[in-house]
């Protein structure tokens, strides 16, 4: 009997790398969906006897479909497949009535091991030759804005360490949406080891965004800066890092009214005076800049060495940590993530900044994972 499934998620990566893990010899009818109401609406129409669904999507995530499908009772079992790897992620969605949670970039034999736990798949009954039906819900490019963080771009970026990289003759670079959606998904799993390690630090549930990626020129970055510049002051921490080919700069920026709640969480003793908010600034640096690399580098299969962090400024308008090497360079890849804590005031900003000479190689990376 074919089995009716639905995979669930934002990313059309994602969604063919869920489809190309599926047991062999499954006889199994697969529907895509691109966010919750779609996949809320395919449920319905009864393409989801099976559901593989993400947790952070747009429109309606995935806590918010699990909710839907207890409140109406829908006929299908979850499993969910996230980037979101907290403890507190896997046991909110177990309450939702999700059969199980495996954590992205999804593995083929932990797929197929989940499914045939719960009487899913079975070995014995595959058929020798399935017909798989491919029904691919639309999916319409990230719509590209421009945050108060990525004006920061404007200053920070050093390529003094691509400076040795030959002069390249190649066309310009541009960021296709296939391309901006492999980097966003390879940004959402990159962003969920973080917020993990975050979360257990913190002993808190880190809410994850969706990660902005944009490609961008200094001057957009300009006129974002005049037109939404937020009137907080921060404090800011760069890190540079380099592997053949790549080079970039990570940037951490905390909202200065989001100090007290850090210490407190973290079991400082505030004291502005003693150097707390600096040593906060610098053990966050150390969390998420190192985590989100490494998950970037473990997907990409490469290896970033990473300079001393270095303090931006602290206590100042980001129109005044941002200076004047711009000239140096058009574009920058950048991508941003906006970490907040569940039930406290904190905002905390990721950003990865990679040189434009550097999406030859990250291109080329992405490429085959995309075949």
């Amino acid at each position: 009997m074919t089995t009716k499934l639905l995979i669930c998620d934002d990313s059309n990566m994602a969604r063919k790398q869920v489809a190309r893990s599926l047991p062999d010899g499954w006889d199994v009818e697969i529907s895509f969906a691109a966010n919750g109401i779609e996949g809320i609406e395919a449920i319905k129409a009864g393409k989801g006897d099976v559901l593989l669904l993400d947790l952070n999507m747009p429109e309606m995530d995935g806590y918010q479909v699990l909710e839907e499908i207890l409140s109406q009772d829908l006929p299908t079992l979850t499993i969910v497949i996230s980037g979101d790897i907290q403890p507190e992620a896997h046991q909110r969605v177990t309450r939702l009535g999700a059969l199980d949670f495996i954590q992205k970039p999804v593995n083929k034999e932990i797929l197929t091991k989940v499914l045939s736990s719960y009487g899913v798949f079975s070995k014995e009954l595959a058929a020798t030759e399935p017909e798989s039906v491919l029904n691919i819900a639309p999916t319409k490019p990230p719509v590209a804005k421009f945050d108060i963080q990525e004006a920061l771009l404007s200053n920070q970026l050093d390529v003094s360490t691509a400076e040795s990289e030959p002069v390249s003759t190649e066309p310009e670079m541009t960021l296709s949406a296939e391309m901006r959606d492999c980097y966003q998904e390879i940004a959402n799993v990159a962003m969920g080891r973080a917020g993990d390690l975050l979360a257990r630090l913190l002993n808190v549930f880190v809410e994850l965004p969706i990660p902005n990626v944009n490609f961008i020129e200094v001057s957009e970055l300009r006129m974002a800066l005049k037109d939404i510049e937020n009137h907080e002051s921060t404090s800011g921490i760069c890190q540079g890092f380099i592997s053949a080919g790549i080079s970039g700069e990570a940037l951490l920026i905390l909202n200065d009214s989001s100090f007290k709640d850090v210490a407190s969480l973290m079991n400082y003793q505030y004291d502005a005076d003693m150097g707390t908010e600096l040593e906060l600034l610098m053990d966050l640096a150390n969390v998420l800049i190192g985590a989100c690399l490494k998950g970037v580098s473990e997907q990409l299969d490469i290896q970033f060495s990473q300079g001393h962090p270095e303090v931006l400024g602290q206590h100042r308008k980001i129109s005044d940590l941002i200076a004047n090497n711009a000239s140096k360079w058009k574009k920058t890849l950048a991508i941003e993530i906006s970490y907040s804590i569940e039930n406290y005031p904190i905002k905390c900003d990721l950003l990865l900044l990679f040189t434009e000479k550097s999406m030859t190689t990250l291109n080329n990376k992405l490429a085959y994972l995309i075949d």
